[in-house]
């Protein structure tokens, strides 16, 4: 009989906003399975896992996941076949795993690069999904703002992939819009931002949650130091107070 594959989102960094759920599951699996984003790095989930379940009885996996932009599952690098391997050895040997991921597993989580290979390998695999706090909802949480209300429409952009004038028909068609990933396009949404008299309607939050947090309202006083993976940019066009 296989074992059972559990892909449990963590939430976005703050060990609290971990589920009941999960946790139950994580106690009882005897292999756990970190991705992390540099080879010679740590698991940035497997440090927040630390903070509430003791691990000296579980077999963990770091995988190593490099991270770029990946059209279809054939254009993977081997590290992510060697990671399915890794998972499917154990499985088939009736060993549940539980594979870990920040935020939400179905919100541009690592994961799904892999799911597929995963069902392709081992079509009768049981795979339960647990889902986690979204990075998308820790920032507005944090920021003290409301993503949508009544008939208002919410657009979720990763922002390092858009083309070129895709913003500004996306800041033009919705109410609100959460860019992420922004850091590496900053000054080009600032530009377009300042075009569309929308700066006032941005906030700007970095590692929602962890102890690193920051949160700025004024975006023109985001600098370069302020920039890293985990930061989402929203801009809301009714404004930022919604208690009303």
């Amino acid at each position: 009989m296989m074992g059972t594959l559990y892909v449990i989102g963590i939430g976005p960094g703050d060990a609290e906003l971990i589920t009941v759920k999960a946790v139950r599951i994580l106690k009882k699996v005897p292999v756990l399975c970190f991705p992390k984003g540099r080879e010679e790095g740590s698991s940035l989930a497997l440090s927040v896992v630390k903070k509430v379940l003791t691990l000296d009885d579980k077999e963990i996996i770091e995988a190593y996941f490099p991270m770029r932009k990946a059209v279809c599952s054939c254009e993977l690098d081997t590290r992510w076949y060697e990671t399915v391997e890794n998972i499917l050895s154990r499985l088939n040997k009736g060993i549940d795993i539980a594979f870990i991921t920040l935020g939400d597993p179905t919100i541009y989580s690592t994961f799904f690069y892999l799911y597929d290979r995963i069902l392709e390998l081992s079509p009768e695999l049981n795979i339960e999904i647990v889902p986690g706090v979204s990075s998308i909802n820790a920032s507005a949480s944090r920021a003290k703002i409301s993503l949508g209300l009544a008939d208002e429409n919410i657009a979720v952009i990763p922002a390092t992939y858009t083309p070129q004038g895709f913003l500004t028909s996306v800041f033009e068609s919705f109410d609100t819009v959460v860019l992420m990933k922004v850091h590496r396009v900053f000054d080009k949404v600032l530009k377009t931002l300042t075009e569309m008299n929308l700066l006032k309607n941005a906030i700007y939050i970095s590692r929602a949650g962890m102890d690193e947090e920051i949160i700025i309202r004024d975006i023109r006083a985001v600098k370069a130091d302020d920039l890293n993976y985990f930061s989402i940019l929203i801009v809301r066009k009714q404004g930022r107070d919604d208690r009303g």
